[in-house]
Order: C-alpha cells, then sequence, then structure tokens
C-alpha cells in the first residue's frame, strides 16, 4: 500500500487520493475501480473532480479494525492507478 494512504481511527477508515492529468484518464480509472469493487465486494466512498478522487474505505460492518481485504484493496487501487497514469 502506498504512503498515500491515511489510516484515521475514528471512525476506523483509510484515505487516500488519486490525481491524473485530465478527466478521460481519471474516467478510465473509476471504470476500472468499479470493476474492481464488484470482484472484490468492497464499496469504497469516493468524490472526484475533473482531475482527481478521493477514496475512503471503511471497515467492514460490526469489525473495530482494518482487516487484510481493506489493505488489499488499497494496494489494488494503487496499481490500477500506476497502470491508468
Amino acid at each position: 500500500m502506498s504512503q498515500q494512504w491515511q489510516e484515521r481511527k475514528r471512525p476506523v477508515r483509510l484515505e487516500g487520493r488519486y490525481e491524473f492529468k485530465d478527466y478521460s484518464t481519471l474516467r478510465d480509472f473509476l471504470d476500472r475501480a468499479a470493476e474492481l469493487s464488484e470482484k472484490e465486494g468492497l464499496y469504497p466512498d469516493m468524490g472526484f473532480g475533473r482531475d482527481y478522487v478521493n477514496i475512503t474505505i471503511h471497515v467492514e460492518e460490526g469489525e473495530e479494525e482494518l482487516g487484510d481485504a481493506q489493505r488489499s484493496f488499497a494496494e489494488q487501487l494503487d496499481i490500477l492507478a500506476e497502470q491508468t497514469s
């Protein structure tokens, strides 16, 4: 998981941000991230603008700590962002 991910405690979550050269590249990333979400069954909160996206990955309901699934998902998003740039 890249250094850009920040672990927050209240509520427990991972927060990250990716910046892209233009909207078209961002859109490609968002489409691929949606496919990954469906595959992994994890649905982060995403807010985006013209050339960036902020992502928040929450813990599973009833859990108090981030698990391997959330961390792995963040790592996979890192790879998607690198491939999309």
